[in-house]
C-alpha cells in the first residue's frame, strides 16, 4: 500500500512474503502463518484498465481465482465462503482481503492481500478450524511456485477480454459455500436460522427463511 501512494507500483505488480510478521484478516482479524510455508502475497490492481466499477466485481474474479487453484490441488471439497474466504470441507484453507483506495469518486486501486496455507500444519490454538495442502495431499509443496501458478489464474480471470465475456456472478454463486443449506448467523447479539441463497453483484448475501433477508459484509456472524 505504501508502495501504491509513493507512486512505485502499477498495476499487476506483486509481491511474496517469506514471512509475515502483522498479516491481517477481515474485520481486524490477524492473519497467522508460519516463516516459509505458505502463499503469501500483495497484488495491485487498476480497476480502469479493467472497466470495472465495482469493488465486489473485482473481489469475486480474485476469489474465482483462488478456488480454482486450491480446487486443482486439493480437491472438490474446495468452495468459496462469503464474501472471499477459501474452504475445504468446514476448514479454513486461505483468505483474502482486499483494500482499495479511492480518490473522490474515482476507484484508483486495489490492493489484495492474499494467504492460503500451503505447508503449515500446526495452528495456535486460537486458530481451531484451519486446514493446509500438506495436511490434504500428505505431501510438501513450494510455496513460490504454487504463488506464480496462483498469479496465472487470477490473471485469467481478471484479464479484461474474460471480463466482458465472463458471467462472473453464476460463477461465484456457483461454488458459494452452504447454497442451499441452513445455517446459522447471530445479529445483534440475536441468533437465527436462515437458508443461504446466493450472493447479488454488490456482495450482499441473500438468504430466505420467513421472509427474504439480504445482508452487508459485517452485519454477520457466522455460528458454527
Amino acid at each position: 500500500m505504501a508502495q501504491v501512494h509513493a507512486g512505485r507500483a502499477t498495476h499487476g505488480t506483486t509481491w511474496f512474503a517469506h514471512e509475515q510478521t502483522a498479516g491481517k484478516g477481515q474485520r481486524g482479524r490477524q492473519w497467522i502463518t508460519e516463516p516459509n510455508q505458505n502463499i503469501i502475497i500483495s497484488i495491485v490492481f487498476e480497476p480502469e484498465l479493467l472497466s470495472l466499477t465495482k469493488t465486489f466485481q473485482l473481489s469475486a474474479l480474485i476469489s474465482l481465482g483462488c478456488y480454482d487453484f486450491f480446487k486443482i490441488h486439493g480437491g472438490n471439497p474446495t468452495k468459496l465462503k462469503w464474501p472471499n474466504d477459501i474452504y475445504w470441507r468446514d476448514r479454513k484453507a486461505g483468505g483474502i482481503l482486499i483494500e482499495n483506495i479511492f480518490r473522490g469518486a474515482n476507484w484508483l486501486f486495489s490492493v489484495a492481500g492474499i494467504g492460503i496455507n500451503v505447508n503449515q500444519d500446526q495452528f495456535p490454538d486460537s486458530v481451531q478450524n484451519a486446514v493446509s495442502l500438506k495436511q490434504i495431499t500428505g505431501r510438501q509443496m513450494d510455496p513460490l511456485s504454487l504463488a506464480h501458478e496462483l498469479c496465472g489464474l487470477i490473471e485469467k480471470y481478471t484479464a479484461i477480454q474474460r471480463i466482458q465475456s465472463f458471467d462472473w456472478l453464476a460463477a461465484y454463486n456457483a461454488c458459494l459455500y452452504k447454497k442451499n443449506e441452513s445455517v446459522k448467523f447471530k445479529k445483534d447479539n440475536v441468533v437465527f436460522e436462515t437458508v443461504i441463497r446466493g450472493v447479488n453483484e454488490n456482495g450482499q448475501l441473500q438468504t430466505i427463511d420467513a421472509v427474504d433477508r439480504t445482508f452487508e459484509f459485517g452485519e454477520l456472524e457466522w455460528i458454527k
